[in-house]
């Protein structure tokens, strides 16, 4: 992509992302001989698109993710419903709070990752505009791999977490109505 070998590559690009901070922010640095300022850089803001001014923006603009994600992506709605609804097994069946980590961090990891997926389509889907690209269709494919690896991975954790304590139940309330 640019000449020359990587070293140069790197610098090109954090040149142009990279500015010096004005001397007088800079404090001086201990390890430097004779008390000198040691260059820092800072980020050039005028590159970044869309950066959040304060933290309260950031949290809205992922807010905004999840909503987009929830309002057009059904698979994400079906691991919501999914999520909510181990989530709401494991208290009804009072799992240890360790067990409602490990479940809560599954479902977790599911939604990431179909976020991330989301994402990565959307970004190819810019890229290549209404053309087919073999490259393309390995990231969406790869992408929506991810996604099955993670769910696949929660129904083990869910399975060995919920069915146990399940099963204990329905046998207890099948011995009760026997009796």
């Amino acid at each position: 992509m640019f000449p020359g070998n990587k070293d140069s590559q790197r610098d090109l690009i954090l040149s142009t992302v990279l500015q010096p901070m004005p001397s007088e922010l800079q404090t001086p640095d201990p390890e430097c001989p004779n008390g000198r300022v040691a260059p820092t850089m800072k980020v050039n803001r005028e590159l970044a698109w869309r950066v959040a001014p304060t933290l309260f923006v950031s949290f809205k603009y992922a807010w905004a993710g999840v909503s987009y994600a929830f309002q057009t992506q059904r698979n994400f709605r079906i691991h919501v419903f999914l999520g909510v609804t181990a989530l709401s097994l494991g208290v009804l069946l009072q799992l240890s709070a360790v067990e409602m980590a490990v479940i809560g961090l599954t479902v977790g990891a599911v939604l990431t990752m179909e976020l991330l997926n989301t994402a990565i389509e959307s970004v190819v889907d810019l890229t290549v505009k209404q053309n087919y690209h073999d490259l393309a269709k390995i990231a969406k494919d790869c992408a929506a791999a991810a996604v099955l690896i993670s769910a696949f991975a929660s129904v083990g954790v869910a399975s060995s977490l919920l069915l146990p304590k399940l099963w204990m139940k329905l046998v207890l309330l099948l011995q009760a109505t026997s009796l």
